[in-house]
């Protein structure tokens, strides 16, 4: 088995701010299931794959014809299991889709697979922030950017942070400055993959607790690409309620 391309979506039963959320069930389905059938509808064609780290996980996905591969529990990141992943799939450009990522488009699968194509090993997304409470809410990651539109830091506290505070906290200043948000979506070219649960963890990494500084730490380029395609990562039981009310 080998592709140019694929998908692969990294599941973990174990969720510390919302135990077992994947299987959180949401109109009758699990919420990983939501997110397979996303994508599937969105990105037809690039093969598509889930490692998961429990049987619990793998029926579900299984029972609706999706491919699962079962990875090791110990992995500290999604990237680590990732890599385990795709010494079976053994794609040389991966996409990585959040699990619990459900309203994921086409448009920014196509995109990371446009950007991991050029020179950079890895490759994300980001959208402009347009409230000061998700600016200011630790949950909501955001990324500052070079002129080239490769990524400079990440971090959970708001950036950039306005030393003139005037206007600081209120929507209208978020919307006008470059305060974007990351979103749960990367790509890598497999030689990364390979390489990063060899790497040493970044102590910023350890801090802010964001497994992508480890890329940057080791002196990787990761190029960010924009979308204002509406997303709601699935982090708390109040996500879960408000992902939804989208549905209706």
């Amino acid at each position: 088995m080998s592709h140019d391309v694929a998908i692969i979506v990294p599941c973990r039963l174990e969720s510390t701010r919302f135990p077992r959320k994947l299987l959180h069930q949401i109109k009758h389905k699990p919420l990983v299931l939501w997110v397979a059938e996303r994508i599937k509808s969105e990105a037809p064609e690039f093969p598509l794959f889930f490692a998961v780290d429990d049987v619990l996980l793998a029926k579900p996905l299984g029972d609706a014809g999706f491919k699962t591969i079962l990875t090791s529990i110990k992995h500290q990141s999604g990237t680590d299991r990732i890599a385990e992943a795709n010494g079976i799939v053994r794609a040389r450009r991966i996409v990585n889709v959040q699990a619990d990522e459900p309203l994921v488009t086409g448009t920014q699968i196509r995109r990371l697979a446009e950007l991991i194509a050029g020179p950079v090993d890895m490759a994300t997304m980001a959208t402009p922030f347009t409230r000061a409470a998700d600016f200011a809410n630790p949950n909501q990651v955001k990324v500052v950017l070079r002129n080239d539109g490769r990524a400079l830091y990440f971090s959970r506290s708001p950036m950039p942070y306005a030393r003139d505070r005037a206007g600081q906290g209120d929507d209208a200043w978020v919307a006008a400055n470059p305060c974007y948000r990351h979103l749960g979506l990367y790509a890598y070219k497999a030689a990364l993959l390979e390489k990063f649960a060899s790497l040493p963890m970044g102590k910023l990494e350890q801090i802010e607790k964001l497994e992508q500084l480890r890329v940057l730490e080791n002196g990787y380029e990761i190029a960010v690409g924009f979308t204002k395609d509406a997303s709601i990562g699935v982090d708390t039981p109040e996500d879960a309620v408000k992902f939804e009310q989208v549905l209706g």
